[in-house]
Parts: structure tokens; sequence; C-alpha cells
């Protein structure tokens, strides 16, 4: 090889991996703060940037969004028809072409100073066999007092194990199984899905060192009421991937079995009450009552202890556990006829040996 060949080959060693950058969206304020720390983060910007517009209805009015003036020449705003973050992400990366990879972000994260940097160096110390690389999410939290149940159920994601608020998808895997189940309409178990599909597959998700905040976002009252609709998606992850995938996904499995206790004695006393049977229902209202206390007092305890907190919690730990049931009930009738994740699904392990690969994935 020439010496001009020997340099051409070197720097494509060391040019970084090219990626795209998707973000689903409903318009939300952060966006423009998310694309502001996308512009000024140091090091490789993205080839293309594709915001997904999932508001539903949106009736011609344009994505209220303010675009940084270095990234317009690769930003394109395409629709979502609200049809959930799932499909907005396969719309996402799929509009944005042969791109070796997708980084999907959320539209209220904020990558940090060195992001891109860090995500190059990510990219780089990935084997060919790397389907997804993770970022380290950081959920910061008031100081000087306990944080509320809405503030706490957000932190949990800077522990989640595949979180799609920072995560960068090869997308031969993604073409590989199909990407992102649409049948998730929620920002809900769809990123868990698609890493346990990967992973089936033959591929690996592997830990990044990106940093990435998220904030807490405002939210009303009733939200850990409406949070509850994610127990029909964890049927259909059930359906799909048997009942040990809690235990390969690392996800805690929360209360239901508590709230259909307590949903069901709640059902009881009146059941029992309206066939006039006053003694078991009395029994059953207090089975009911004493459930209602100790989940109320479980949130309670750890939260700040103001009186609009301790409000919110008491109305809200009344209607969390029929409102869990229903959506476990309703995700039984829906997904009943969904089949087991089988190997015919597997389309494609990845173009690699199947020996420990110790090259640099190729740009």
């Amino acid at each position: 090889m020439t010496p001009h060949g020997q340099e051409a080959a070197a720097g494509r060693e060391s040019a970084p991996p090219e990626y795209a950058v998707v973000i689903p969206t409903l318009g939300r304020p952060g966006l423009s703060v998310c694309l502001r720390a996308l512009a000024d983060a140091a090091g490789p910007r993205p080839v293309r940037v594709v915001l997904v517009d999932d508001r539903p209805e949106p009736g011609g009015t344009p994505l209220p969004v303010d675009v940084p003036e270095a990234l317009w020449p690769v930003t394109t705003v395409v629709a979502g028809h609200a049809r959930g973050p799932a499909a907005a992400r396969n719309r996402g990366w799929r509009e944005a072409g042969p791109v070796p990879w997708a980084v999907f972000l959320d539209d209220d994260v904020v990558p940090g100073p060195t992001w891109a940097d860090d995500l190059a160096a990510d990219l780089a110390a990935a084997t060919c066999r790397t389907a997804a690389v993770t970022a380290r999410i950081v959920v910061p939290l008031p100081a000087g007092r306990r944080p509320t149940d809405w503030e706490r159920n957000t932190a949990g994601l800077a522990t989640a194990r595949w979180i799609t608020a920072d995560m960068a998808y090869r997308r031969e895997a993604l073409e590989a199984v199909g990407g992102f189940d649409e049948r998730f309409r929620r920002a809900f178990r769809e990123d868990t899905d698609l890493a346990l599909r990967v992973l089936a597959a033959g591929w690996a998700v592997t830990a990044g060192n990106r940093v990435t905040t998220h904030p807490v976002r405002p939210a009303g009252r009733w939200i850990s009421v409406r949070l509850q609709a994610g127990n029909a998606d964890d049927v259909l992850m059930t359906r799909r991937h048997g009942r040990d995938w809690w235990n390969r996904a690392d996800a805690p499995r929360g209360r239901l079995p508590r709230h259909l206790v307590v949903t069901a004695a709640a059902a009881a006393a009146l059941a029992c009450a309206a066939l006039g049977r006053r003694g078991t229902a009395a029994a059953c209202a207090a089975g009911w009552l004493a459930g209602t206390a100790e989940f109320a007092r479980a949130r309670i305890a750890p939260g700040p202890r103001t009186r609009d907190e301790i409000v919110s919690m008491a109305l809200t730990s009344v209607l969390i556990p029929p409102a869990a049931t229903w959506h476990w009930l309703r995700g039984q009738v829906t997904h009943r006829r969904v089949l087991p994740l089988g190997p015919y699904e597997a389309a494609a392990p990845p173009s690699a040996p199947r020996e420990p690969v110790q090259e640099r994935v190729r740009p």
C-alpha cells in the first residue's frame, strides 16, 4: 500500500461512526432545550436529526420547536400520526436512511456538554455483535427535602436497564428484528421488549459512558393513576417473553398482586352488602381499608409529607388498585391471542464471527 493509501486507511479507521438522532415528540418545551444541548455538545455532530411529531391531530400547526442553526441542515420533521413512541421511533430511524447508528432521545432530556464525544467513544468501543449502547441517565432531585412520589417514580429512570431516553441502536440490528413493537402505545416497556428481542437474536447490549440528564417534568395529582395503564403492557410482555422476563430485564415487579387482592376485597364488600350479608361485607370492607391504608402509608413515608402530598397519596391510593386491576384485565383480553417470541422471529444474527471480536466496530 502506498503511503497515501496508508494515510487514507488510517483516517477511515479513526473516523467516528456516523449516527442519526431520532426524537419522538409531543411538542413539549423541553424539545428546544434538548436540541440546544445537542448542538452545543462537544464532538462529532449527527448526520441526521429526525423529529417525529406525534401530536394527536396537530391540524397543520407547525411543531413548536426552536432548532439551533447548527442543526438546520440535518434536521427533518416527520409526522408520527399519534401512534405512540414505539411507532414514532420506527418512523424516525427508517426516515434517517442508511446511517449505521440511530440514537433515540426523549424530547425532555438534556445531553451533557461532552455528550457527542462520549457517544463517539461508546460507539467506537462497540464490537460487531453490539446491537445497542446505553447511556448513563441522571435524574436531578430537589435538595433540602424528600422527593415526592412522582419524583421518585422519575428517579427510577436512572436505574432502568435499557431505557430509550438515550439509547444508541445499530441500524442493522433494528432491521434484523423489525424495530420496535408498535403494539406498545405508551412510553412503557417498548424499550425492554426490543432489548430482549435483540438479545434473543444473538446480539449484545452494552453500557456506555455518555451522560444525559432527565429532569422531572411537571405532573398533575392523578399521574400515578394514569400510569396504571402500563399493567396492560406487562401482560403483553409476559405473553411475548414468558413469566421470567422481569428477572432478565431487572425490572421491579410492582404491587399488582396486592392491588388485585385489595380490589377483590372492595368488590366482595359491595356484593355482600347488596345481598344483605352485613357481617361478611364488614369483614371485606375492613380488609380493603387495611390494604388501602398500608399502601398510602408506604407512599407517604418516604416523601416530603406536605399537606398536598399527603392528600394526593391518600386519594390516589384508593384509585390505583382498581385502576391497575382494570388495565391488567384489559390486557388479558386485548393480548389473549399474542404468541410467545419464537425462533422464527430472530430474523438474522449479527454478521460477525461467533468467537469474541477484538477489533473495533467498522464505521
